[in-house]
């Protein structure tokens, strides 16, 4: 297995941005979650890195693990490219446990040789490890190539074992229609597969994307479901608002028919900075997902400060009024260090509140909403201006989210309740806003360097709010 060359390894030059208690590289560019997994007493998380610099670049597999889903370890890189298989990139894929062994499944990126890097092809390949630390390319990589009726865009394999038969999915884009599309493949050894054929395609590129990438596969109460990350969808009012999008389907696989019949899709974040979602499920039955907090046209100072990029806290998957929701991991709760205000009081107007570490706090917020017809808010400022504004406008319905040198807000339908339950995550340059145990999440990136911050919770008329803090860290 190659390996990387320590020398060259991006150096972090300062750690004013640097989270608290968020999977984030040792030095170097972070984007895609991959191959979550299970193996050996230990929760597995891999992630598209490249550790030369902050910038994207050939694409390796970072490799962190933990005992509880919230401390983790960083391990040895676990996927260096520059073999046949994948010359130009080890992209996303996913991970499976087949007889004590660990294998990886993950895309080989190629380019011609034109010095066009909007020219590539891309195959499947495996590596596998007895130990979940040390990897292995399999001999006969790649172990799938694209159809003739393919684009360019051939990749993210998500791994499932039904029965005694493995399945893949694969995003895809068709060659002819350039419509978006979900590939199915079916395998007895993960190494040998069959292809099944499309199970799902976009009917209109403008309304569901031209490609859906980092597709993800998984069962939610009885329900079939198909998460993926789709490429062009254009804006609908107060919908897709981002460069591209993280989505799912709830639907039926259908196994012998190699069919997989849905609804339409809808969000799984409403927030500015979410995208490439990838989940797994944990011994004890919970659908756990990660996220990555993603910048795409948008600047990441942390650059400069030779890192980029980090993956939101675990999330459960649940279903929520017919559509996937999340809720923070009940694993979340280790992060507490300190509880630093528990409180109900009724709240009129603006109220400033004042915890000792700002910028590493947990906020639950529940407001009793029963015939109130106003609107309620928090938001974390510097100095000068919000950083984040979260805000509910009980007569609307409607959830805004308000990011500093953001163009434009973000929004959420989630009805009319009579009482409202927010949970807030701050780290140093991140927050995570869950709303109504799944009705809505945000995922945000913010920038200060302001270390006198300010949290405001604010009210148009007076409503009973019960407000709880927690100092949250790394300590065990």
């Amino acid at each position: 297995m190659r390996k990387i060359d320590e020398s060259r390894v991006a150096k972090i030059s300062n750690t004013r941005y640097r989270e608290y208690y968020h999977i984030q590289t040792p030095g170097g560019w972070l984007n895609d979650p991959n191959g979550f997994c299970f193996f050996k007493g230990y929760y597995h998380v891999f992630y598209q890195y490249h550790p030369y610099s902050a910038e994207w670049g050939p694409m390796h597999w970072g490799h962190v693990r933990s005992k509880d889903l919230v401390h983790w370890e960083n391990l040895p890189v676990a996927l260096v490219p520059g073999d046949p298989e994948d010359t130009g990139g080890c992209f996303s894929g996913s991970a499976i446990v087949k007889d004590n062994r660990l294998y990886l499944i993950y895309t080989g990126h190629h380019y011609y040789e034109d010095g066009d890097q909007e020219h590539f092809w891309e195959n499947q390949n495996v590596a596998y490890s007895d130990d979940g630390i040390h990897f292995t390319k399999y001999d006969h990589n790649p172990i799938i190539e694209a159809p003739t009726d393919n684009s360019q865009d051939f990749r993210d394999p998500k791994v499932w074992q039904h029965g005694d038969q493995y399945y893949l999915i694969l995003g895809s884009r068709a060659q002819e229609t350039n419509r978006a599309r979900i590939l199915l493949y079916q395998s007895d050894d993960l190494l040998h597969w069959q292809y099944k054929g499309p199970v799902a395609e976009s009917t209109n590129n403008q309304l569901e994307g031209s490609m859906w990438e980092c597709p993800d596969f998984f069962r939610l109460n009885g329900q079939d479901i198909i998460a993926c990350s789709p490429m062009g969808i254009q804006p609908q009012r107060h919908r897709f608002l981002n460069l591209n999008q993280s989505t799912a389907f709830i639907g039926h696989f259908d196994y012998q028919q190699a069919q997989f019949i849905h609804n339409d899709l809808h969000l799984l974040d409403y927030g500015h900075n979410f995208y490439a979602p990838q989940s797994f499920l944990t011994p004890d039955g919970r659908q756990i997902q990660f996220g990555w907090f993603s910048s795409f046209d948008q600047a990441m100072p942390e650059q400069a400060d030779g890192w980029a990029g980090a993956l939101t806290l675990p999330r459960e998957l649940i279903l929520h009024d017919d559509q996937v929701g999340t809720i923070p991991a009940q694993e979340t709760e280790l992060l507490r260090v300190g509880e630093v205000i528990n409180t109900t009081k009724i709240i009129n107007r603006s109220h400033q509140f004042t915890v000792p570490d700002p910028q590493h706090t947990e906020w639950d917020l529940t407001f009793d909403l029963p015939d109130y017809g106003g609107q309620v808010s928090w938001q974390l400022a510097n100095s000068d201006h919000a950083l984040i504004a979260f805000n509910y406008d009980q007569g609307s319905g409607e959830v805004t989210v308000h990011q500093h040198n953001q163009e434009t807000d973000r929004y959420a339908s989630i009805g009319h309740p009579t009482q409202l339950q927010v949970r807030i995550f701050v780290d140093t340059s991140s927050v995570e806003i869950f709303v109504n145990n799944g009705a809505a999440t945000f995922t945000e990136r913010y920038y200060t360097n302001d270390q006198t911050l300010i949290n405001t919770i604010d009210t148009s008329k007076p409503i009973t709010t019960t407000i709880k803090a927690y100092n949250l860290g790394m300590k065990g």
